[in-house]
């Protein structure tokens, strides 16, 4: 994947430290050092910190942790076209208020698919702006998170949802 990814930066955050990368385009990764699927050591440069996408994720996470509103740098996570739709989706799941697979499967008219949905969900390569952390079992349970439970948990709690 490291094709897609143009330049990179390194962002604090209260849940650990994040890789941020990015394609010609856009935010095209964002990850946890220990997450699952993350990419391993990108072979491309370092940002010198006048990139302005990479500026406006740090400005994002900075906002989203702070408790205040933000605004979305331009998103390109390279995935297939469904991979794609699943991540759209989950950028309409309002902070606070959890949605089950089921309940996203059926918003993308595949009600049956719960299981696909739920592997595009887990491969989501960009943390936190693309809430995956959002998304919860039918029975109200944190299923599995590639950031880890305790940052789901914790990311939900940041928002006032079910944690």
């Amino acid at each position: 994947m490291t094709l897609h990814h143009r330049l990179q930066r390194r962002i604090a955050t209260p849940l650990g430290p994040l890789t941020a990368a990015r394609s010609a385009t856009g935010l095209s990764g964002l990850w946890f050092d220990d997450q699952k699927h993350h990419p391993g050591p990108l072979d491309v440069p370092v940002d010198d910190g006048a990139d302005p996408v990479l500026a406006a994720t740090a400005d994002a996470l900075a906002a989203y942790f702070g408790g205040q509103s933000f605004t979305l740098p331009p998103l390109d996570p390279a995935g297939t076209a469904f991979q794609r739709a699943v991540w759209q989706a989950l950028l309409d799941i309002p902070p606070g208020t959890p949605a089950t697979y089921g309940r996203l499967a059926e918003r993308l008219g595949r009600a049956q698919g719960a299981r696909a949905l739920g592997a595009a969900v887990g491969r989501n390569p960009i943390s936190i702006l693309i809430p995956c952390h959002r998304v919860i079992g039918a029975d109200g349970s944190l299923t599995g998170y590639a950031g880890g439970l305790a940052r789901k948990q914790a990311l939900l709690a940041l928002e006032g949802g079910a944690a």
